[in-house]
């Protein structure tokens, strides 16, 4: 290859998964990273939104994620995330619920929901505690009884994915996101010898040596850069925000705390005050008393 291309990037991704030609590597796809949840495995599927280069390539605005529908209805996005951000979790929950409300229109019976499987790459650790690469999210209470067979929410993040020997499919896709990049199409490393890693090859070959798809691929990667850039500047700004606002909410307890004290300082001298003023009457009363002519 010319160049070297990262399936991470968005175009490359959508163009791997998404398009007609590499349908049968969405179906593979699908199989390695939802393995426990299907009772057979996919055969077929419809892409709802396909990977259309010229449009895709020429819009900054484009729909970055793969929606498909099996040959059961059963409905499936995957997106790829290069950078998490505080909402992320929010926003991949209300994802997943729009795509299952969308599918009933007025009038229809609820027993026409088919579940919705929402499969989330990220480039970056979203969940620092745990040291799981893989997380599972489905509609079920603390025995792990579901209410509603509705599918779920799949993250994956790359990062903390190692595997001294790629054993299953599952693994072989993550590694392939993961070291994509720096992969030589000429001398793959065993794991890469499939039929669907060497066509995952030949879509990144694509992007490489046409020119108008490396210099698109070159301009969406610096444009995610660019995106990437002015997240971590709001981030940065938000907790500096945050900051200010903790130091000014610490200033304003201390300063209560200090007005607390001068005030309890206040009511402790008042009185110690009144404790004397109440001593001296008492001496002047005994003196009184004892001043008095006996009779």
């Amino acid at each position: 290859m010319k160049h070297r291309i990262d399936p991470k990037i968005d175009c490359v991704f959508k163009a791997l998964l998404g398009s007609v030609e590499n349908r049968n590597l969405l179906v593979h796809f699908l199989n390695a990273i939802l393995t426990s949840d299907l009772t057979a495995p996919i055969t077929e599927v419809e892409i709802l939104n396909p990977y259309n280069d010229k449009e895709f390539l020429d819009d900054k605005l484009s729909v970055v994620d793969v929606k498909a529908k099996d040959s059961e209805g059963r409905l499936y996005q995957i997106e790829i995330q290069l950078l998490t951000y505080r909402h992320l979790p929010e926003r991949m929950v209300y994802t997943w619920c729009d795509i299952i409300s969308q599918q009933l229109q007025s009038g229809n019976d609820y027993s026409l929901l088919k579940p919705v499987y929402s499969i989330w790459l990220l480039a970056e650790n979203l969940l620092p505690g745990e040291t799981d690469y893989a997380h599972e999210y489905k509609l079920q209470n603390r025995q792990g009884r579901s209410l509603a067979d509705l599918g779920g929410i799949h993250l994956l993040e790359l990062k903390k994915f190692t595997a001294e020997r790629i054993e299953t499919e599952e693994q072989r896709w993550l590694q392939f996101f993961k070291e994509g990049e720096q992969l030589d199409e000429a001398a793959l490393p065993d794991w890469m010898n499939t039929d669907e890693m060497r066509q995952a090859m030949k879509t990144l070959k694509l992007f490489s040596d046409k020119e108008r798809d490396y210099h698109a691929y070159q301009a969406r990667q610096n444009y995610l850069r660019e995106q990437r850039t002015i997240q971590i500047e709001r981030e940065e700004d938000h907790r500096e925000m945050e900051r200010i606002k903790q130091e000014m909410e610490q200033a304003q307890q201390d300063l209560e705390r200090e007005r607390m004290e001068k005030q309890a300082a206040l009511q402790r001298e008042q009185a110690a005050l009144q404790e004397k003023e109440s001593a001296q009457a008492e001496i002047e009363r005994l003196k009184a008393l004892l001043a008095q002519p006996k009779q």
